[in-house]
């Protein structure tokens, strides 16, 4: 028997969520994804601190910014992933722009041309940007300059019918912090099938397949394999090393659960506006929730990066 995770190739792309290029080379991925923690992580290990150290030279000798010099830190683990996995990497705007559309747009922009003075084009880079409205606004417009974007913090209906609507390239629904809201609730025991962020997926895949909606759905944040093989056939899943090392071992059978041309029953149609689109979130406690508290994580752990490399500038001055 092939394993899972062979099995799983069949249906889905599979894309790695870590900043570990070692783990991404192990498990050959079709696309790769970071995001501020995993950045910060990476940038912690001993492997890769010539990345970080490029960066501190760079940004001493030119006087740069603390913001651009993590930028650069970004940039230059975006780059090596992009020579290791064939199709796409994503990098996402800073966490504290997340309610500035002028910002994310001019920021995405900047990421896209110093990418393009490495040697590496736009079509190799998914900028991802955190789905609140201004966060869909800055898609929207990003989209139709050909700058494709990668939606994510994505908890509800209302954030993926706002990304279709702005022809975002893709949406992120995080499976795992959906779960873990409802666990936190007093929710549960759940099994794969009743895992409120199985469903949460299931529900967004049916409503895209059934209105013709193009946005790729890529699953996230799973806490378990299980997750995984009840959303097997999605367009991509964003995968850890751990739990892709898991289904590289497991040898058994994977059924197909998730299938364009019977994508299952979909909500009704919405007409999304702002007004909608705020009302939705606002009446989705959970959504709300793990939005708001999902950008300050990333902003956090981003504000923990510029600290360290305030530190580094300072000692090379």
């Amino acid at each position: 028997m092939t394993s899972k995770l062979e099995q799983l190739r069949a249906w889905t792309t599979v894309v790695s969520d870590t900043g570990d290029m070692e783990s991404i080379r192990a498990f050959k991925p079709t696309d790769a994804t970071t995001n501020p923690s995993l950045i910060l992580k990476a940038a912690e290990m001993p492997a890769y601190a010539r990345l970080v150290d490029e960066a501190i030279v760079w940004g001493s000798k030119r006087g740069a910014s603390v913001g651009e010099v993590t930028d650069r830190i970004a940039i230059n683990f975006g780059s090596e992933l992009t020579k290791i996995v064939p199709g796409r990497v994503s990098t996402e705007v800073d966490a504290d722009l997340s309610f500035d559309t002028e910002g994310m747009v001019a920021k995405a922009k900047s990421l896209i041309a110093a990418y393009k003075e490495r040697g590496v084009g736009h079509e190799h880079i998914l900028i991802k940007l955190a789905s609140t409205w201004e966060g869909v606004q800055a898609a929207r417009r990003l989209q139709a300059e050909g700058i494709d974007c990668n939606m994510t913090l994505a908890f509800s209906l209302a954030q993926a019918i706002a990304a279709g609507d702005a022809k975002a390239f893709l949406l992120s629904p995080f499976v795992g912090r959906i779960l873990d809201w409802h666990v936190k609730a007093g929710g549960g025991p759940y099994t794969p099938e009743t895992d409120p962020g199985v469903q949460s997926v299931r529900t967004i895949y049916a409503y895209y397949k059934t209105y013709g909606v193009k946005t790729v759905v890529m699953g996230a944040s799973f806490r378990n394999t299980g997750e995984i093989e009840a959303l097997a056939g999605c367009d991509r899943l964003t995968i850890s090393p751990q739990l892709l090392e898991a289904l590289s071992k497991d040898e058994g059978v994977l059924t197909r659960r998730l299938d364009p041309a019977h994508p299952g029953p979909a909500p009704a149609k919405v007409a999304m506006d702002e007004k909608t689109f705020r009302w939705m979130l606002n009446e989705d406690q959970m959504a709300t929730e793990k939005l708001s508290d999902g950008i300050r994580l990333f902003a956090h752990d981003l504000e923990k990066l510029r600290s360290m490399v305030q530190q580094r500038l300072a000692k090379a001055a």
